[in-house]
């Protein structure tokens, strides 16, 4: 087993060891605005969003609550939930690993930020079928992507964690077959902390 594989299995418990320090640190300047105010843009008033891989709640879940959509939030770690849970009792908070997402509702949008990048490529090429399932028509897709192909590692609160992005080509191409135009991706946004950011609209039925 390398390096990566070993960071990669690791990478859920370091969040759940480490949640309220990484919430403690995770800035509450919401730089995603000008993404997020696409995204909402797109969908009707008062509409289902899910947050997948919600973190702690903040920013982006307390932003969209607050611009009055019903929310759902899923994430893998139970510790993360918590503070959601005491901070928005009202949401819809799930334990649920992106890689098993299967809910029994369709949204109008689905925002996932510095969630999926967790994932390995395979389980990335897995996932967005997954998301194209849980969208309604005409439903937004917003998602922060790496600006090329490749597996690297982060850090969260100075301990290892996995990271990987497909191609972004790869995803255009991919949501494409899935019933999903991009409306907008741009690569690392310096509007935005140089985040890679892709827009996807799932086409009329």
């Amino acid at each position: 087993m390398n390096d990566l594989e070993r960071i990669r299995r690791r990478t859920l418990a370091v969040y759940d060891r480490n949640a309220e320090g990484w919430d403690r640190h995770r800035p509450r300047v919401l730089i995603e605005r000008a993404w997020l105010e696409r995204f909402t843009g797109l969908l009707p008033a008062g509409g289902r969003v899910l947050d997948a891989g919600c973190g702690a709640g903040e920013p982006i879940a307390a932003y969209l609550l607050g611009q009055g959509f019903e929310l759902t939030g899923i994430d893998a770690s139970e510790r993360m939930l918590a503070l959601c849970r005491a901070r928005f009792p009202d949401a819809n908070w799930r334990q649920m690993d992106l890689r098993e997402l299967d809910l029994d509702q369709r949204f109008d949008g689905i925002v996932s930020w510095d969630a999926s990048f967790h994932l390995t490529q395979d389980e990335q090429r897995a996932l967005l079928p997954r998301f194209a399932a849980h969208l309604a028509p005409g439903g937004a897709l917003l998602m922060t992507i790496g600006h090329e192909a490749g597996e690297v590692q982060g850090t969260v609160e100075g301990e290892a964690v996995y990271h990987a992005s497909l191609a972004p080509e790869e995803y255009r191409e991919r949501l494409g077959e899935l019933g999903l135009d991009i409306v907008q991706m741009t690569l690392e946004d310096q509007g935005c902390d140089f985040h890679s950011v892709l827009l996807a609209a799932r086409r009329p039925v």
